[in-house]
C-alpha cells in the first residue's frame, strides 16, 4: 500500500471515530433541553432524573468529539498540505466560522449545564441547556458547509491553481448543503432516540422501573418511529441531488455499469470492477430508475461513462460504495420496523410492559445510529472519490510526500487507540445505567418552583 492509500484509510479511521460523538450530541444537546422544559413545566421528577442521566452521557460524548476533532484537523498539515494549499482560503474561513459562533459558545456555558442545575437559577441553567444545544448544531451547519462545498463548489475561481472565495452566498449555500445538513441532523435523531430507547430498555431488563426510565423508552421509541419516514424522505431528496451533481457516485451506489433505461434496483450483487459488471445479481426490475427518474423508462448513468479514452476511471471504487448504501438503508429498514412495532407493543402493554424479546431488540439496536451514519458518511465520500474537492483536487494531488512506512505506523497506532477508546466509552455508559438501575445518587434535587437546590441528594424515581 502505498502513501496515498494509507493516508486515506488513516483520515477515514480518524473521521469515522470522531463522527460518531457528534452525531450523538447534536441531537442529545437537544433532548436534554426538552427533558428541562418538561420539569420546568410539570414539577414532575422523573423528567429532571433523566436530565441528569443522560447530560452525564452527553459530556462525555462531547468530550470525545473534541478531542477526536482536534487530532483530525492536524491531519490537513501532516497528510494532506494540498488541501490547504489549494482551497484554503474557502475552508479556512468555513473552519473559523466554526469555533467562533460554535466552539466558543458550547465552551462558555457547557460549564453552567453540567454542573449549574443546584447552583444557578432554574431559568439560567435552562439558557445554557440552550445555548449549548444551539451551539452544537451551528457547529453541524458549518462543517456541512464546508464539506458539502468539496462536493458541490460554487462561488469560487482558480487563479494559478489556488481557489479563492468569489461569492460566499453560492458557498455556504451550495447545492447540496440542504440536504447534506438536513439529512445529517434526522441522522442524529435517530441515533440519539434509538440510543435513549436501547438503554432505557436494557434498564427496564435490569428491573429499574422507575418512571424516568418509562418515559425515556416512550420518548426513544416515539422519536424513533417520527424521524425515520423524514429521514427516508429526507434521502430520496438527497439521493437525487446527488444524481444531478456527482452522478457517478449514484452510478456505484447501484451498480450501474451501462446508461440506459429500465435499471434495476438491485438488492444484492458482487461488483467485478475488472470485468465492469456485476455477479449474482438479485434486483427489482427497473427500480432503479422508479426511484431516481420516477418512472421505469428513467435513464440512470453507468459507470462506464466515467472511463477516459486512455483507461483513466474517473469514478469510484464500486465495491465499498455499493455495499456501504446497503448497509445504510438496510440499517433504516431495521428501524422502521422496529420502532413502529415498538409504537404498537406500547399501545398494547404500556411501555413499562413491553415484552422482553422487544426490550431485548431495542437493547441490541442502541448502537445502530453508529452503524447507519458510518455507512451513509462511506458511501457520499467514497463515491466522490478520486476527487477531494470535485472537479477542483484530486485526492493524489492533495496528498503530502512522506514515507509509506510513517503513515502506516501512525496508522497502527491511531486504530490501537481509537478501538480501546470505543471500549471504554461503551462501558462507561452501560456502568451508568447499571449505577442509575441500582437506584444510586445522580445528582442535587432540584425544588420544582424555585429552581434551587435542596441539600438532599436525588434519588432516581424519586
Amino acid at each position: 500500500m502505498d502513501t496515498l492509500l494509507l493516508s486515506r484509510i488513516q483520515f477515514g479511521a480518524n473521521i469515522s471515530f470522531h463522527i460518531l460523538f457528534p452525531t450523538i450530541t447534536i441531537a442529545l444537546g437537544w433532548v436534554l433541553l426538552f427533558f428541562k422544559l418538561r420539569f420546568n413545566a410539570t414539577g414532575d421528577q422523573k423528567w429532571m432524573d433523566a436530565y441528569l442521566f443522560w447530560v452525564k452521557v452527553f459530556a462525555l460524548s462531547f468530550a470525545m468529539g473534541v478531542v477526536s476533532g482536534i487530532t483530525m484537523s492536524f491531519q490537513f498539515g501532516t497528510n494532506w498540505p494540498g488541501f490547504m494549499e489549494t482551497v484554503g482560503n474557502v475552508a479556512g474561513p468555513l473552519l473559523a466560522y466554526e469555533v467562533m459562533t460554535a466552539f466558543f459558545l458550547e465552551a462558555v456555558f457547557l460549564g453552567i449545564m453540567l454542573f449549574g442545575a443546584s447552583r444557578v437559577k432554574r431559568w439560567v441553567h435552562t439558557l445554557a441547556t440552550f445555548l449549548v444545544a444551539f451551539g452544537t448544531t451551528m457547529s453541524t451547519f458549518w462543517i456541512i458547509v464546508l464539506n458539502s462545498w468539496m462536493h458541490t463548489p460554487q462561488g469560487y475561481e482558480l487563479r494559478d491553481g489556488v481557489v479563492f472565495a468569489t461569492d460566499w452566498w453560492e458557498i455556504i449555500f451550495n447545492p447540496s448543503m440542504p440536504y447534506r445538513f438536513v439529512h445529517m441532523l434526522l441522522a442524529s435523531g435517530l441515533t440519539v432516540a434509538f440510543l435513549i430507547a436501547g438503554i432505557s430498555a436494557l434498564r427496564l431488563l435490569w428491573g429499574d422501573r422507575a418512571e424516568s426510565v418509562k418515559s425515556t423508552l416512550r420518548f426513544g421509541v416515539v422519536t424513533g418511529a417520527l424521524l425515520i419516514p423524514l429521514q427516508i424522505l429526507a434521502g430520496d431528496l438527497h439521493g437525487l441531488n446527488t444524481l444531478e451533481h456527482q452522478p457517478a457516485k449514484v452510478a456505484a451506489m447501484e451498480g450501474n455499469w451501462e446508461t440506459g433505461p429500465n435499471v434495476p434496483l438491485l438488492l444484492f450483487a458482487l461488483p467485478d470492477e475488472e470485468a465492469r459488471e456485476n455477479r449474482f445479481e438479485i434486483g427489482i426490475p427497473s427500480g432503479a430508475s422508479l426511484i431516481l427518474k420516477h418512472k421505469p423508462e428513467g435513464v440512470v448513468p453507468g459507470l462506464n461513462d466515467f472511463v477516459a479514452e486512455d483507461g483513466t476511471v474517473m469514478h469510484p471504487r464500486v465495491a465499498p460504495v455499493f455495499f456501504s448504501f446497503r448497509v445504510m438503508v438496510g440499517t433504516g429498514i431495521a428501524m422502521l420496523l422496529l420502532s413502529w412495532g415498538g409504537l404498537y407493543l406500547m399501545r398494547r402493554y404500556g411501555a413499562g410492559e413491553m415484552p422482553r424479546l422487544s426490550l431485548y431488540a431495542f437493547s441490541a439496536m442502541s448502537f445502530s445510529g453508529w452503524i447507519a451514519t458510518l455507512a451513509g458518511w462511506y458511501t457520499t465520500e467514497i463515491g466522490r472519490q478520486p476527487w477531494l474537492v470535485q472537479g477542483v483536487l484530486t485526492t493524489k494531488e492533495a496528498v503530502a510526500d512522506v514515507p509509506a512506512g510513517m503513515v502506516l505506523g501512525t496508522l497502527l497506532g491511531y486504530l490501537a487507540i481509537y478501538a480501546a477508546l470505543i471500549v471504554a466509552y461503551i462501558a462507561v455508559i452501560t456502568y451508568l445505567a447499571r449505577k442509575a438501575s441500582r437506584g444510586e445518587p445522580l445528582g442535587s434535587r432540584v425544588h420544582p418552583a424555585s429552581g434551587e437546590a435542596e441539600v438532599a441528594m436525588l434519588q432516581p424515581g424519586e
